[in-house]
C-alpha cells in the first residue's frame, strides 16, 4: 500500500505541481498522519520538497518532454555505440528514458526483437516490419511515457533477452544504481534477471548518481557506455567488477 500511495502522490503533484496535505490525503483516501509521514520519507528521499502543510514537485522528478531535449548530443553518441553491440537475431530489452529512445532510433528497419516497457520507443518503432516489437504491459504513466507495475515485473519472468539497455538517474561512486522513480527499480531488477548481459546508458549528468531507489551492481553488467570521460571511486569500484567503460 506504501508504494501505491507513493505514486499517486507523485503523479497528482506532477499533475499540480504542489498540494497540501489535506489535498493529497483526499486523493489517496488516507489520513493527515499517514501523508505527513509519506511526504518527510519522499522529502527524504529527494522526490518531493514538503513544505509548510503540503508538498511540492521535486526537480529531480523532471517529465519525459522536459529531459528529452537535454543533451540530445551526448545521448545520440552513447546511442550509436550502444546500437554496435547489437547483432540482427538477437533480442534486447530497452528501459524507460531518453538515451534508450535515442538506441531504438538506430535500431529503425534491423532484424531484431526489442523489448520495452518505454511508450515512446513503441511509438518509434510501431510501424517498421522487419523488427519485432514486444511491448511490456502495466500502469500507463504519462508523465515517464512509460508503464510500471506487477504485471510489467511478473511479464519480465517470461522472457529471456541477449541484452538489456538500462537508463539510471545515476550512479554511485560504490558503482550501484540509483533511480528517483521507487516504482522502476523492481522492473529495473527483472530486466537484469531477464537478460544474459547488461548495458547502462549515462550521460554525464548522472554522475554522481542520486535517487532512493537502488539496485546493487548485478552481475549481468558487463559495459557502461557515457558520454565524457570518468574518474574517482566509481571507475575503481567498476573495475573490481570487470565493467567496461566506454566513452562516446
Amino acid at each position: 500500500m506504501k508504494d501505491v500511495r507513493d505514486r499517486e502522490i507523485l503523479q497528482h503533484l506532477r499533475s499540480a505541481r504542489a498540494a497540501t496535505v489535506a489535498e493529497l490525503a483526499e486523493a489517496t483516501g488516507s489520513s493527515i498522519a499517514t501523508i505527513r509521514r509519506d511526504l518527510q520519507r519522499l522529502d527524504d528521499a529527494g522526490l518531493l520538497r514538503r513544505t509548510h502543510g503540503g508538498a511540492v514537485m521535486g526537480e529531480g522528478d523532471a517529465p519525459f518532454a522536459t529531459v528529452e531535449p537535454v543533451n540530445r548530443d551526448g545521448k545520440e553518441r552513447i546511442a550509436r555505440v550502444a546500437a554496435a553491440t547489437i547483432r540482427d537475431g538477437q533480442a534486447v530489452i530497452l528501459d524507460v528514458g531518453t538515451t534508450t529512445l535515442q538506441l531504438a532510433r538506430l535500431l529503425r528497419g534491423r532484424a531484431v526483437t526489442v523489448i520495452t516497457n518505454n511508450m515512446a520507443i513503441y511509438d518509434v518503432l510501431r510501424d517498421e516490419r522487419d523488427t519485432h516489437l514486444v511491448v511490456l504491459p502495466g500502469d500507463y504513466d504519462p508523465v515517464y511515457r512509460s508503464v510500471a507495475g506487477h504485471l510489467t515485473t511478473e511479464s519480465l519472468r517470461l522472457i529471456r533477452a541477449d541484452h538489456a539497455f538500462l537508463g539510471v538517474s545515476g550512479m554511485s561512486p560504490e558503482g550501484d544504481l540509483r533511480d528517483t522513480t521507487l516504482a522502476q527499480v523492481p522492473i529495473k531488477q527483472a530486466m537484469l534477471a531477464a537478460c544474459d548481459a547488461a548495458t547502462v546508458l549515462a550521460d554525464h549528468s548522472k554522475f554522481p548518481g542520486s535517487g532512493a531507489g537502488r539496485i546493487a551492481l548485478p552481475l549481468a553488467l558487463r559495459r557502461l557506455i557515457t558520454d565524457a570521460p570518468l574518474e574517482g571511486p566509481i571507475v575503481e569500484s567498476l573495475g573490481r567488477r570487470n565493467v567496461e567503460i566506454v566513452t562516446a
